[in-house]
């Protein structure tokens, strides 16, 4: 595994986590959100769970920040909940606020860098029933809510993150209907993408009027590749609906148009009047990244018209290949064509895989060595000039993982979802020893 003296001395390397997926939102006031009605709708979310307890994160946080620490981490990058701040999405609770306060300072009594993602799914149930992200007043919400959490900690955050991957909280959940609420709509599929956006944007511009620096945002992006030659039409789409329609609106203050062809008439009214304010210039992107797409033209299928395949690579426990030269092949691209020099951060990485905890020990090899890889990949950006700041594995801990319920475990921690006994694996061992070289 490359060691932490193979990377530059600022490279910040750490893990993250969601507020939903480790907290237990039945505890300190929260309120439900939309990720609680779409858990106890049947067959939404394995086996029907949900985030009630989770991993306790928000009683058993001090046992959680010292793993981070003693593993040799430098930064925690967390969620706070929108759900838990404001119950109804408007009102603060106190009580909510009070607790990641308490965290923020943990972090920093541990000598951890706090790195604050506002906003990682789950939207007050308050807000879904008035449309959600369909309804242009969940943006401007969303601004007020940030301005609230940002007064109390963001004298001690590092670095601030809008959004988590606002194509799971548009496509995926709008679209596909795999994630909260689950809908297939194409109407609310092409507002909810647009809001997502403005809500980022909206943040932002009231962000830096009180005086918060280091905004950014973080998305998720895949490798889109052709399944044969004459594909190349199927790409572009694929690649307009995961990639380019979220960092060029940010960028460029433009969508593509390859999609605007088809989501133009179920746009909100005025979208383009807003492009200006998505288009506020951020301090930093965070970069999520899993494995690529292999796509073929489909005629034969509606809109979009395309057909993933299947690659030969070897699969997470997810299906999803292992190829880190995605990895690489992406920070390279998004400092080429988009951000120029401004610091990338991979904010998630990691895999899941069937831990089971044997004779006190979780060896995970296969873990091991997907990180060693994307930390290559990772440093094969910074030589190509990618300025490349951190990596965050994800996660911290195994969790909720959403529709997959508590199944797939990507955490370096294993938890017992019964005793909520944590047991670091073996590639928390290795990792730990990797930075501490």
């Amino acid at each position: 595994m490359p060691a932490r003296s193979d990377f530059p001395k600022v490279f910040v390397f750490g893990a993250a986590t969601a507020a939903y997926q480790i907290e237990g939102m039945a505890q300190g006031g929260a309120g439900p959100c939309h990720w609680d009605s779409f858990a106890a709708t049947g067959s939404n979310v394995v086996r029907n769970e949900d985030g009630a307890r989770a991993c306790d994160h928000y009683n058993r946080w001090p046992e959680d920040l010292d793993l981070i620490r003693d593993g040799g981490f430098d930064a925690y990058r967390f969620s706070t909940s929108w759900a838990r701040v404001m119950p109804d999405g408007r009102t603060i609770n106190l009580e909510g606020l009070d607790f990641y306060d308490r965290l923020v300072d943990g972090m920093i009594a541990r000598g951890l860098t706090p790195y604050l993602t506002l906003y990682h799914w789950d939207l007050p149930s308050a807000l879904a029933d008035a449309g959600g992200w369909t309804n242009r007043q969940t943006a401007e919400c969303f601004a007020e809510y940030a301005s609230a959490v940002m007064a109390r900690i963001g004298d001690r955050v590092a670095r601030t993150a809008t959004i988590n991957e606002p194509w799971c909280v548009s496509w995926l959940s709008h679209f596909e209907g795999q994630h909260a609420p689950g809908l297939r709509d194409i109407r609310a599929a092409a507002r909810s993408m647009h809001h997502i956006q403005l809500a980022h944007g909206l943040a932002v511009q009231r962000l830096r009027a009180e005086g918060h620096g280091d905004l950014g945002v973080v998305l998720n992006f895949s490798e889109i590749l052709p399944h044969g030659p004459g594909d190349a039409a199927a790409v572009d789409r694929s690649d307009a609906i995961s990639n380019r329609w979220f960092i060029e609106s940010i960028t460029r203050g433009t969508y593509p148009q390859v999609l605007l062809d088809t989501l133009a008439p179920h746009m909100p009214q005025g979208w383009q009047n807003d492009m200006v304010v998505i288009a506020s210039p951020i301090d930093w992107l965070g970069v999520n990244y899993y494995s690529r797409g292999i796509v073929s033209d489909a005629p034969d299928l509606p809109w979009p018209s395309t057909r993933g395949h299947e690659g030969p690579l070897p699969k997470t426990q997810m299906g999803w290949e292992i190829y880190p030269d995605g990895l690489r092949n992406l920070l390279i691209r998004m400092a080429r064509d988009y951000v120029g020099d401004l610091p990338l951060v991979v904010t998630e990485n990691g895999m899941a895989w069937d831990d089971r905890v044997e004779n006190g020990q979780v060896l995970d090899d296969t873990r091991r060595d997907y990180i060693t890889a994307h930390l290559a990949a990772t440093h094969e950006a910074i030589a190509a000039g990618a300025n490349v700041q951190g990596f965050f594995y994800w996660s911290l801990l195994d969790n909720f993982e959403w529709s997959f319920g508590y199944e797939k475990r990507f955490g370096l921690i294993h938890v017992d979802f019964d005793s909520l006994t944590r047991t670091p694996k073996s590639s928390y061992l290795a990792l730990s020893a990797a930075l501490a070289r």
